[in-house]
């Protein structure tokens, strides 16, 4: 095994919310992430619809479903598979496919959840257009799919697309916020941002 990645497994087994997440039955320490960000941004509320995309293995989904209960609703969608989760539709294929409007039968959601992430190349300017990519997709479905008062959570990396990322939400966004979890590794380049008011610029 490389140092690197026995580095990356120490770190993993002695993190806090690793061990938390299993403790808790959460899939992933992801799902800190959005339980923190929310308790800031007040964004998940009962009876909300939401889509999760970029949703394996569910984290975020099994927080949203949480949240949303008893009237509420979680669409999830992932290329790879997702294990049921309770109170959550699982659709596998990719987010921009027909599929989820088809899911959604014309409804708009009060949130979009994009923890969306590229199969990474190593590559920096490979990844960061690929990010870029996947991100841009994501606010076009916003445009149809979101409520004019919803919420977009989106993941986004530090590096060279971060601006471009930034100047396309604040294009399609009324107000756009940076945020960073304490449950985000401080070493990581990823951040987060909270767009709210789609299309009312």
């Amino acid at each position: 095994m490389a140092k690197s990645n026995k580095e990356w497994l120490r770190r993993h087994v002695n993190d806090p919310y690793v061990r938390q997440a299993k403790a808790q039955g959460y899939r992933s320490r992801s799902a800190f992430k959005l339980l923190q960000i929310d308790a800031k941004e007040k964004i998940l509320k009962p009876g909300q619809m939401v889509v999760d995309l970029g949703a394996a293995p569910g984290g975020w989904s099994q927080v949203a479903a949480e949240k949303v209960k008893p009237a509420g609703r979680v669409i999830a969608i992932d290329l790879l598979p997702i294990v049921p989760i309770s109170g959550v539709t699982i659709l596998k294929g990719d987010f921009r496919a027909e599929m989820l409007s088809e899911a959604l039968e014309s409804a708009q959601a009060d949130v979009v959840l994009c923890d969306v992430a590229p199969n990474l190349s190593g590559i920096g300017n490979v990844d960061q257009a690929r990010a870029l990519e996947l991100t841009a997709a994501a606010i076009d479905f916003c445009c149809k799919g979101l409520k004019p008062d919803g919420v977009f959570l989106a993941k986004v990396f530090h590096g060279e697309a971060f601006d471009a990322i930034l100047a396309r939400l604040k294009a399609s966004f009324r107000k756009v916020k940076v945020v960073k979890p304490l449950a985000s590794r401080g070493e990581s380049a990823e951040t987060y941002v909270v767009a709210r008011g789609v299309g009312a610029l």
